[in-house]
Order: structure tokens, then sequence, then C-alpha cells
């Protein structure tokens, strides 16, 4: 999990002077000593001294301090909805805007990184505070906010040793590479050098990880010897605080709520500040719903009450565009859906939602009013008209094959300059001459589709680790082939050095282990999407089995809106539009549409390509709203299942094939907010104890 919001401390009242803002009188109920007064960029003019805590208060530049931050990831909104997102932030009453930086986006190969479009920081922080806004960055180097492994590269991975989030030297030293790109970059945008960042979180939730004493300190000196200023932050859950901190850092706590009693304890331990986070929820069935927004509104006037200032994670949660979702694991796998909408105070595609609109009303903000520049439309049903089967796009893949005698992950394999493979799927061929038992001995890592020649069999996971194949000698050689797909690698915890994916060791046919492997990168990258093929599309008209490539034409108008693409009919699989990848979606749910951005979109003809894994209707819809689904708990809705017929059974594989199994390990979920956190000075006494002994916050994910 991560942190959310930063939340300050109030103490008493600020008097209002040319250096702060009033953005509104607390209602009724609140204390009416308390006046919340932000300071923002444009009026300081000290900048000598830094965030720091004094008594009971934060102080920026000398001054009394307020934070109302809330968390958007410039990496999960398109850009040019950047500016509209910050404004809506500030609409609502915020000061702060907190990001996090994803370092496997930024160096996805070794010593390559990246930092453009909309992965362009610099831009975003520069935009920040062009809008007036305070920035907290989160620069990890592990972020969580549930990425695949975390927001670290797969390719530490190619490191059989591997140690991550540790001292090891392997890790140190790609760290003290990317620090040395990433730091400069953005030294010059503290607030000590005239710029809008106040804080910097290092790491999150190192408590809960904890396997190396040495590693937080590392992370501190590598921070400072490289020119940073800024207060340091560190986050953890109660159960993780105590191993989590640093001397001289100042800590967060991740807390469900905040009692009076609660309070009490943490008075005496001097804590400043809190933070709302997440609230997970599963696939299937009916979703819960967020809490009303008197519900919210009631937690915020209570925090308000205890002298707490609040913040968001998520204010704006966006889209898990392409395969940047990762996975928990809390019992059984649990891949992110796309969509990123989190229960905040925006919708995924930046709409205002009712707490958003309750909140601004409770800070009364009338001068930062915003309106909606995101316009929706519901483009006319289209149908997919030409199609080409994986199995004949393989003569066309941009590097050969890579030959192995025994099978090779994803980050073993040679491609991308040695950096390995990081998402999408890996192909496995070798030949065979008899059939029997294939025993995947758990090491398909996630899901593999199981073909001969191009015949369908069945799907081997961490559930399904053996299948039956035709036991008649055959005449000649059949090739058989493993589809293998990456569905997110777990986004915390200990388990995250053994995420490596594709077939991670022998698989058997009759109790010999198969050898021979030719193996495909499949990664599905833009350059792959968006190359020139031969003239090779076939007309789809009644094929509508997988795994293929189908090609639609979508038809925009001379301004492209936002629409959100609906796949009814269709199995399982991967979307592009105009070589932009919009993500997964699977008929299992919950989510339903898939986001489409406007910016995305050009006039005349745009190109949708789908890759189908198994069944299709050809057709694809828009709507202008997404559709998040309903859902069942997910071993409820495994129950309500044949146990010889999957998720798929309306869709059956190519060639009538038995249908796809279910899996329980392999569920899907998105997030929905609503916990508090708290962030505290150290060093913590023996009062931050609870009577009974344990932490006085013991918050943990609830289920």
């Amino acid at each position: 999990m991560q942190a959310f919001l930063f939340l300050v401390r109030l103490a008493g009242l600020l008097s209002l002077t040319s250096r702060f803002l009033v953005t509104s009188a607390l209602q009724e109920g609140l204390p009416e000593s308390v006046v919340e007064a932000l300071l923002r960029p444009s009026h300081v003019s000290e900048r000598l001294v830094g965030l720091q805590v004094r008594g009971s208060n934060f102080t920026l530049g000398n001054m009394p301090f307020l934070i109302l931050s809330g968390t958007i990831h410039y990496f999960r909104v398109p850009r040019d909805y950047w500016k509209d997102s910050l404004l809506k932030l500030k609409a609502c009453g915020f000061n702060t805007v907190t990001t996090h930086v994803p370092w496997n986006l930024h160096e996805p190969r070794r010593g390559q990184f990246h930092y453009s479009g909309n992965l362009d920081l610099i831009a975003f922080i520069s935009l920040a505070s062009e809008v007036d806004l305070w920035v907290i960055l989160c620069v990890g180097p592990y972020i969580g906010s549930d990425l695949d492994l975390g927001g670290l590269p797969s390719w530490l991975l190619k490191d059989s040793h591997m140690k991550l989030r540790t001292t090891h030297k392997g890790f140190t030293a790609a760290v003290n590479r990317y620090f040395d790109d990433l730091i400069p970059k953005i030294r010059g945008f503290q607030f000590q050098e005239e710029g809008p960042i106040i804080a910097m979180q290092m790491e999150n939730e190192y408590g809960s990880y904890n396997l190396d004493k040495r590693y937080m300190p590392y992370i501190k000196n590598a921070l400072l010897s490289r020119g940073i200023k800024t207060m340091l932050m560190t986050a953890d859950t109660g159960q993780g605080l105590l191993k989590g901190h640093t001397p001289t850092v100042f800590a967060t706590l991740h807390m469900k709520s905040i009692r009076q009693k609660t309070y009490e304890h943490l008075s005496s331990a001097q804590v400043r500040t809190a933070q709302r986070r997440g609230v997970f929820s599963f696939i299937s069935g009916s979703a819960p719903p967020s809490p009303p927004p008197a519900v919210l509104m009631e937690s915020v006037r209570e925090m308000l009450k205890l002298r707490f200032s609040l913040n968001f994670y998520m204010f704006h949660g966006g889209t898990n565009f392409g395969f940047t979702g990762g996975a928990a694991f809390p019992g059984h796998r649990l891949p992110m859906v796309t969509s990123y909408d989190y229960g905040a105070l925006l919708t995924e595609d930046g709409g205002y939602t009712p707490e958003y609109l309750v909140f601004q009303e409770f800070f009364r903000v009338p001068s930062f009013q915003h309106q909606d520049h995101r316009p929706k439309d519901t483009y006319a049903p289209l149908a997919a008209g030409h199609f080409i089967s994986l199995w004949d796009t393989l003569i066309h893949q941009d590097d050969e094959p890579v030959r192995s005698t025994g099978p090779l992950s994803m980050e073993q394999l040679s491609v991308n300059e040695g950096s390995g493979q990081s998402a999408g799927y890996i192909l496995y061929e070798t030949v065979i001459t008899r059939g029997g038992i294939l025993n995947s001995d758990g090491h398909v890592k996630d899901r593999g589709q199981v073909f001969l020649d191009d015949k369908y069999i069945g799907v081997l996971d961490d559930t399904h680790q053996k299948l039956t194949l035709p036991s008649d000698h055959y005449k000649e050689f059949l090739t058989l082939r493993i589809l293998v797909e990456n569905q997110g690698r777990l986004a915390s915890g200990t388990s995250m050095n053994q995420e490596r994916k594709g077939l991670t060791g022998n698989i058997y046919l009759n109790g010999s282990p198969l050898r021979k492997f030719k193996i495909y990168s499949l990664e599905m990258q833009n350059k792959f999407i968006q190359r020139k093929l031969p003239n090779i599309w076939k007309p789809s008209f009644l094929h509508t089995v997988g795994p293929a490539f189908f090609l639609a034409l979508l038809r925009v108008g001379s301004q492209p809106k936002d629409t959100f693409m609906s796949l009814q009919g269709w199995t399982k699989g991967v979307v592009f539009i105009n070589g932009q990848n919009l993500g997964r979606y699977w008929n299992v749910g919950p989510q339903e549409t898939l986001y489409v951005p406007g910016p995305w979109l050009k006039p005349g003809l745009n190109e949708i390509i789908v890759f189908e894994e198994f069944k299709s209707t050809l057709l694809i819809y828009f709507t202008n709203t997404s559709q998040l689904g309903k859902r069942l708990p997910p071993r409820k809705q495994l129950r309500q299942l044949p146990a010889s017929r999957g998720v798929c059974a309306r869709f059956p594989g190519p060639g009538h094939a038995p249908p796809l199994p279910a899996s329980p390990r392999f569920s899907w979920r998105f997030s929905r907010p609503r916990l508090l956190c708290l962030l505290l000075p150290w060093p913590l006494g023996p009062s931050w104890r609870s009577p009974g002994g344990g932490c006085a916050a013991q918050p943990g994910p609830p289920s």
C-alpha cells in the first residue's frame, strides 16, 4: 500500500495577512479558534527556511503553514489534462499536489532514461508551480502505488541473486545511477531554490518490508548527498512504523480513522499531520459503494475538530494505461484492473464527483471556480473488419526468437539490449511426438494458454498446473505452444524478489522436462503495433476466435472528445488506439469500459487494434460514461461456476475447445479510498504504545 494525502496539524487561529489566503470559515460544529489558512507559492518571498516543525505547527518560510494536499499521478493522466486536474485540485481548496515518481517507467531499459510526453516530470512540476500549488514528491526508489513491481524496473530481476529494497550491491548500484540522473533534474525545483517542492517522501512503507536496517539510512544519504534540502518523509502502517522510521526524517502513519482515544495517545507523541488513503475492493458482483458524501465530510469535520489537516490519495486516480498495473496477494493473486478510478474526488476521466462538490462547498472557495473542459462523446458502434492471427505475425517480429535448451523467464531474455522483457506476453514453442500429462510444476507466471499447432488445449496457471494432451502417437512432429501472459508483478510484499514472469522453470511432459525452445518476446510496445506490416490483414467476416489482432477504424469529427470503449461480447485481451495502449480488458469484470482520452484521437480515421486471446463478436461500442461493473466476492463468484466450466464458458476458445477454466488466484480488482494516516516527528517515546502494548493505531488494509 502507500502513503496517501499529507495532512498537517492545526494550532489555533492564524491571523490573516497579505501572505495568507483564507479559503473558508469552518462550518458549524468546528472550534471557533480554528481557521484554515493556505499559504501558496505566490504568497512567499522568503525562501531561506523550508518546511519545518515548530511546536505543534508546520512552518514554511518561518510562517505557520497548513498543508492540504491531493495525489495526482502524472503518468496516469494524459498530459493534455494535467493542468485541468491541477486547477480542479486548487478549486477544491487544496494548496499542494503529491505525486510519485515511477522508476520503472523512467528507466525501462538499464541506463536509458525517459522524461518526455506523459513522463515529463519537470513539466508537471512546473505546471503545478504555474497553477500556484506546492509539490510533495515521492521519489522512491520504491513507491508502491499499485504499479508493476511497485514502480521498480523489472530488469533488476535479471540478477538471480537480486534483493530488492536492500543494500545488495546490485540494487544500490542501480539506485545510484537512477538518482544520479533524476535528482539533478528536480534539485532546482526545491523550495529553497525558488521552486514548489516543499517535501520529498523516501521509499514507501518500508517498515512492512524491513529486510535491511542499513537501507533507509542509505536512501536518506543518497538524497542528501545529491543536494536535497527539503524536508524528507517516510510513510508506514501502524505495524511497520517503528521499523520503517529513520532518525531525523519525518514519519507518516497510515490509519483508517482517528478516534478521540487514539488522538489522546498520539498527542503525547507530538502528532503533526494526517493522510487519507484507499480501501481496496475486489472482482465480481456488486461493488461496495464509496461512503456517502455526508459520511466523508463528517470524517473531515472530526479530523479538523482534532486539529488535523486533510489530504487525499487519490484526488485524481486516472488510468493504468498499458501494462503498468501491478498485483496484490491478500491470500490469492489479484491483478489490478485498468481503471485507477480509486473512488477519488475526481472520476477516472477527471469529472466531478458528489464528494468533490461537497468538499468544495465545505471549504467555500468561489474565487477558484474551474469549469469542466473535458466534453464526452458517444461514437457510433463499429465492427472490426480485418484480423491477423497471432501465429501469422511471428515471422514479422522485429527480433528473432530466442533459442534456448530450457525455458527462460521474461527477465532472462536477451531482448531490449540485455534488459529483458518487462510486460505483455511471451510465447514458448517446442516440438513433441506424443501426448500425455503436461505438468507446469507451478512455473507458469501468470497464465499460460496451451496449443498444439493452432489448436487450443487449455490454460495453465498457479491453480491449474496439469493438462492432458492427446495421447495418440503423432505421425509427425507437432508444435507445442505455450502463450504466457504477465498479469502484473506484485506491487508490495517480501515476495517481490521472486516476481519473474513467463516460464520460470522446467515444464514436464510425462515426467520428462521439455527441451529446445523457441521463445518469442511479445511485449506489444508502441513500435510493434505501429510498424508497417505487409498486406496480410484478412477480412474478419465470421472469424471471431483468437489469439489474433482485430482491426477497426473509428471516424472522428474535427474536435475529438473523450469516450469510453465497451467490448461487450469480447473475452480477454488488450486494446490499442493510434498506437497507444489503452490497457487490458477481461469479461470477468468488474470493469466494463476502457477510457479513451480525446487527445489520443485525431480528426478523421483512428486505428483501433484489439488483441483478443479467445473469442469476440467483432463489434465495438462507445459510451460517454464509465462502467466499472458489478462484482461478487471472488470466492462466491467461483462457487457459482460449474467445476468443469470457467468464467468464459460463454466464449469457448479456438476451434470450440474446452472453455477457459476459472482461476481463484487471478481475480481482478480496483480500489476505492477512505483511510486516514498520520505524520509524526521523531523520536517517538514509549507513549506511542497503546495501553495494551500494541501500536495505538493498527490500520491494516480493510478486506
